[in-house]
């Protein structure tokens, strides 16, 4: 291995060409058309441009072109794909990453749960009644479910998750599972080598989740102590090594009381991985590249302090919908860890993730590395465009979260920027040090399913807007309809996610101004109303 051409872009392309680099190895950069101003772009050693990140032959040409004879898939895209993973071996290049049918029956959640059966690792109970989660089989990052509390939701519920993994994964399958209300979110960090070692070196806390995706990750977690940690990597390492797995990965549960239950095992590195490197002090990422040309593992997993990633979004931190604009101003804090994918002065649009940064604090005990995560969110600055910086003040700083209590519910129960219990609201709680933030006023609260309220600004004439750029995928209403309070009147997707729009009051539709297939910015008058009351 000489060379090394990842097959994605961001932060996590950067991260790779920095493991690369401490081997010696060179780096190529692909790039869309849509793409080519990026930092990852101007960051790798050679810069190929492809029509897409997710066309496999356009990634195997430009490693041809450039005489990279290895491939890293980043995370997202083609990551977990085992067709791209048998393409890339097929040209005679180094898959940097698990085997085909490793990432098969790991990344279809349905196999997973079968093959998990056998290994007698523990699954969530399938459901047929509510309370219920739809799930797309090959999905991931909250994409393609859905919560359905009651049974004339699972109609609309199914659909909707079926269009969503079907845009994001090019797959439609969906399945039902029993849905558990206050969960924690636990995963277990695996490395496994050709020589038959696989290690699970210590669990992620993922809990905190907007929209089904991670917002705070910390490791170890609060929720676990040796006994029950044990019992989980062994369950982690089992499954594993019942699907031939290798190279590093991770697997995912949730935890109630004592219980757990495995989810999937994604095969790939994950967006939180730093916080494990940070209290093991393994390159997860270069351990990958080592992996893949055949070296064995000789890394003893230990455990030592604790650390506390965040994940800085373009995005509105009360309602958590993703924001595009121009960063004219970025300034990342020195004192912690940080994995950014963009630069001052770069564009954040609607066709990829709007993650702008990675912040990972570390320290001796769980509040030290909270302070300094406190600490380092207070220095940074972002001007140009929303983002929910916001939101990760208010979040770090939170009762229940220093208490070490949150669980899956926890936006639900405590919604974004709101007075924590038993305080009453003060400026620094109705975010008075808000940045680029519209007045709590003119802000619509989050709904337990991440739909949106479609009244914005103009509210009081009966306007419903785009709160973002995005694509009209579904119009629900005509000139004339009679609509109740919440109820969907258009659906939006931006960033492979479905956002539906809801009526703020009962009204009677006054006229649509958009159809389906339709790209709109944000702000642009979608629906007028007429109110009933």
């Amino acid at each position: 291995m000489n060379k090394v051409l990842v097959a994605n872009r961001g932060e996590i392309a950067l991260r790779v060409f920095r493991a690369a680099r401490g081997l010696g190895l060179g780096t190529v950069a692909v790039v869309a058309p849509d793409d080519t101003g990026s930092l990852h772009a101007r960051s790798a050693d050679e810069t190929v441009s492809i029509r897409s990140y997710l066309d496999v032959e356009e990634h195997i040409r430009a490693a041809s072109e450039t005489g990279a004879d290895a491939v890293h898939p980043g995370y997202g895209f083609l990551a977990e794909s085992g067709d791209f993973a048998e393409a890339v071996a097929a040209a005679g290049l180094t898959w940097i990453g698990p085997p085909p049918g490793a990432l098969r029956a790991g990344g279809d959640k349905l196999e997973a749960k079968r093959v998990a059966a056998e290994a007698g690792v523990p699954t969530i109970p399938d459901a047929s009644e509510p309370p219920l989660i739809v799930k797309a089989a090959a999905g991931g990052g909250g994409r393609g479910m859905r919560v359905v509390r009651a049974r004339e939701e699972l109609e609309e519920a199914l659909a909707a998750a079926r269009r969503e993994a079907k845009s994001a994964f090019g797959d439609d399958r969906v399945y039902l599972e029993r849905y558990l209300e206050r969960p924690r979110h636990v995963e277990i960090q695996l490395l496994a080598d050709a020589h038959g070692t696989v290690l699970a070196l210590g669990e992620r806390d993922c809990s905190v989740q907007r929209r089904h995706q991670k917002v705070l990750e910390e490791s170890p977690s609060p929720a676990l102590d040796a006994d029950l940690r044990a019992q989980m990597s062994d369950a982690a390492v089992r499954f594993a090594r019942a699907i031939g797995y290798r190279s590093a990965g991770t697997a995912e549960f949730v935890v109630e009381g004592r219980e757990f239950f495995f989810l999937e095992l994604n095969g790939r590195i994950q967006v939180e991985h730093p916080v494990t490197e940070a209290v093991t002090g393994v390159d997860l990422v270069q351990w990958q590249l080592r992996i893949a040309r055949g070296e064995k593992l000789d890394v003893t997993p230990t455990l030592h302090g604790h650390a506390v990633e965040v994940r800085l979004y373009a995005e509105d931190p009360r309602t958590f919908l993703p924001q595009a604009g121009r960063i004219e101003r970025l300034r990342l804090p020195t004192s912690v860890r940080v994995d950014a994918g963009v630069a001052e002065g770069d564009e954040i649009g609607t066709g990829y993730d709007s993650m702008i940064a990675k912040l990972i604090a570390s320290g001796d005990t769980r509040d030290d590395a909270l302070d300094r995560l406190a600490d380092a969110l207070a220095a940074t600055e972002v001007a140009g465009l929303t983002t929910n910086l916001p939101f990760l003040r208010w979040l770090v700083a939170h009762p229940v979260l220093r208490a070490g209590e949150a669980t899956t519910a926890f936006l639900v129960e405590h919604p974004p920027l709101s007075a924590p219990p038993g305080r009453l609201p003060d400026p620094i709680w109705q975010g008075g040090f808000r940045l680029n933030l519209p007045s709590p006023a003119m802000q619509p609260p989050p709904d337990v399913d991440a739909a949106a309220h479609a009244h914005g600004p103009g509210e009081e004439s009966g306007s419903v807007v785009a709160p973002m750029p995005g694509t009209v995928i579904k119009v629900l209403v005509a000139v004339g309809d009679r609509v109740a309070a919440r109820e969907p009147l258009v659906v939006l997707e931006a960033m492979k996610m479905e956002t539906p729009l809801l009526a703020p009051y009962p009204a009677t539709v006054d006229a649509v101004h958009v159809a389906e297939g339709d790209r709109v910015a944000g702000g642009v008058l979608l629906v007028e109303l007429v109110s009933d009351t």
